[in-house]
């Protein structure tokens, strides 16, 4: 059965009719979800406490603390005659008929007990530079060379050589020795000794404004090459003897040859002081520098 015309035509407007409403319904509809979710978004949740706006106590959250830094002790008021700047003494001028024995310590201590035994047994003072990685290795070797008499002095704190450091480096090389040298229980001021003999103006010039005068030596023994390096205990006797001066510095050393083992100056210590004082001569430390 065919259509008529107006039938078609109710039809047609019922369609738009519908479409319409839909439409209007869809965009009711759209508008009311917006204004829903914007009021949502723009205020707290159900469950948010009231926003404080008062200005309450500020506390902070304790962070790591820093290490307070040991405080460094004052250095000497006079730590050394002027006249002994920019030097790096060979002997002790105007000392007379005297000699001072003077020990490095940078390596083991195998020879210390002898050392101090012996030095005790004859009634000599003696000087001992130490490094301080010896003194934190060794740490009762500075207290028991104090405790017996002697004096203590300054090698830096790991003996590398100073030509090739800044200025920072050998200051941090002094001071860092001489703080580690005083935790241990003596006072190495103001005596140095530049590890390996290896200095310069610059270096030295440094050394004596961080409050130290520079000490060398007249003798080495030689005693530290071992017997695996041709030297004997009379080969050290030798040396000092032929070096004997008045104010004569004699450089010998309290470890072990690290090829032999051997501890030449340890065992020829006796025989030393024994050919010294025969020859009528004295023992003092390197205070006689300062007048001490």
């Amino acid at each position: 059965m065919t259509a008529t015309p107006a039938g078609t035509g109710r039809r047609r407007s019922a369609a738009i009719v519908l479409t319409l409403v839909l439409l209007v319904l869809t965009v009711v509809l759209t508008v009311v979800i917006a204004v829903v979710i914007a009021g949502r978004a723009g205020g707290p949740p159900p469950s948010a406490e009231p926003v404080q706006t008062s200005p309450g106590p500020v506390t902070t959250s304790p962070g790591p603390t820093a290490p307070v830094p040991e405080p460094t002790p004052p250095p000497p008021s006079t730590p050394f005659p002027p006249s002994l700047r920019g030097q790096d003494l060979t002997v002790i001028p105007g000392a007379g008929n005297v000699v001072a024995l003077t020990f490095d310590a940078g390596a083991n201590s195998a020879g210390l007990p002898k050392i101090l035994s012996t030095l005790s047994a004859k009634g000599v003072p003696a000087t001992f530079f130490l490094t301080g990685t010896w003194a934190t290795a060794n740490p009762g070797g500075a207290g028991q060379i104090t405790a017996a008499g002697h004096r203590v002095a300054n090698h830096s704190m790991t003996h590398p050589g100073f030509t090739s450091l800044s200025d920072p480096l050998i200051a941090q090389e002094v001071l860092g020795a001489e703080q580690t040298i005083l935790a241990a229980g003596a006072d190495p001021r103001p005596f140095f000794r530049f590890p390996f003999g290896e200095r310069d103006a610059r270096t030295i010039a440094t050394v004596n404004d961080l409050g130290y005068v520079a000490v060398r030596w007249t003798v080495d023994t030689l005693g530290w090459k071992g017997t695996s390096g041709g030297i004997s205990t009379q080969t050290v006797t030798d040396r000092v003897l032929g070096g004997l001066q008045p104010g004569e510095i004699v450089l010998m050393h309290i470890g072990s040859n690290p090829d032999d083992g051997s501890t030449l100056d340890a065992d020829a210590l006796g025989q030393v002081i024994d050919q010294i004082s025969s020859a009528g001569y004295g023992f003092v430390t390197l205070d006689q520098l300062v007048g001490g």
